[in-house]
């Protein structure tokens, strides 16, 4: 079912950076089915089984390979193809490799998010910027209630931190450049989107518990858990992306009052321990067995960490659909399909799905 919000989408130009990675393809594909002219300014893809090469989107798109902190070639690609809605997903995602790059880190997605926003500012086709930042945007102090958006920005890792840089830096550019008040002379609406640990099939980042499981379980290996009793937000990636297109909708349509920070997470019940989703696929699997990680790693890592959706609920009419076995039996499913069948059908199936 397509709603009036989708429609929006159907022969409008829109660039997403970052598209070759996880997020970035399940959102080309689900623009694509929207009848989007989809355009693509990414890195590489980090392997050959990733959902983007599975999936062959390099021939359903327009696909550039160019570096997220290389401004000028940005802004050619602004000024080439003249999008008219922007989502930026590029980034370094990974907060172990921040503790091993944090100079990378901090260029990619600050720097980076920084040359989005100034490619926005002076490309005049653009109406409609949305920023993907993270959860871990804010200061995180392991409570027990979820984080609003209008709590405190920080991050003790080099990479949680890197995004909270990235939210006050995406409201100075709010403020200074593209004022509410003002609209009607600038004609661009951007906002901020932060999600909770996104899963779902097409993953294979190094140290992300889906893929690490699924290596585990293809290799008839026990899975190796780090941290069994941390919490996370788990949803399945097709929940936030809803949230963004909704967003990116709104803010197309000149809904000045969507041009701020969201939350996108799952309902209070599906925000489990790391070793309760591990069961979960395991049981789903099948088959398979995990077991606790006694290798010492000398980085912290947050225990507990969940979002206040009520905004979102409340502003947006969103609302997660799939519960945290939904979200598993969806996310194994890909994974075991995906190697006999059209893995972008298989996308497409699992979208219908969701949009029921």
């Amino acid at each position: 079912m397509t709603t009036d919000w989708q429609k929006i989408y159907k022969n409008k130009k829109v660039l997403i950076t970052g598209h070759t990675g996880f997020k970035g393809s399940w959102l080309a594909i689900w623009l694509s089915k929207l009848g989007a002219d989809v355009i693509g300014y990414s890195l590489d893809p980090i392997s050959d089984e990733c959902l983007f090469e599975l999936a062959e989107l390099s021939n359903k798109m327009k696909d550039i390979r160019g570096d997220i902190r290389d401004a000028v070639k940005l802004q050619a690609v602004f000024e080439q193809y003249q999008p008219e809605i922007v989502f930026h997903l590029a980034a370094q995602p990974l907060v172990k490799q921040s503790y091993l790059d944090p100079v990378y880190t901090y260029e990619v997605n600050v720097m980076g998010t920084m040359n989005v926003l100034e490619a926005i500012r002076k490309s005049p086709s653009i109406k409609a910027g949305v920023m993907v930042t993270s959860d871990k945007c804010y200061d995180n102090k392991e409570l027990v209630w979820g984080y609003r958006e209008t709590d405190p920005m920080g991050g003790y890792d080099p990479y949680s931190s890197s995004k909270g840089c990235c939210e006050i830096l995406i409201s100075s550019y709010q403020n200074s450049f593209f004022p509410i008040d003002s609209y009607s002379k600038h004609g661009k609406l951007i906002a901020s989107v932060r999600a909770g640990n996104v899963i779902g099939g097409g993953d294979w980042s190094k140290n992300r518990i889906i893929p690490d499981c699924v290596r585990s379980l293809l290799s008839g290996q026990s899975i190796k858990v780090r941290s069994p009793q941390s919490v996370r937000p788990w949803q399945h990636v097709l929940e936030p992306l809803s949230g963004y297109l909704k967003i990116g909708a709104y803010l197309y349509e000149e809904k000045t009052q969507y041009a701020e920070g969201w939350n996108f997470g799952p309902e209070s019940k599906s925000v489990t321990t790391v070793q309760q989703l591990v069961e979960k696929i395991v049981m789903q699997w099948k088959g398979g067995t995990w077991e606790v990680d006694t290798s010492v790693s000398a980085e912290h890592e947050a225990k507990l960490l969940s979002l206040d959706i009520n905004k979102a609920k409340h502003y947006l009419d969103w609302h997660p659909k799939w519960d945290i076995d939904q979200t598993v039996y969806y996310t194994i499913e890909w994974y075991k399909l995906y190697k006999e069948v059209d893995v972008y059908e298989l996308c497409l199936k699992q979208i219908s799905d969701y949009e029921k």
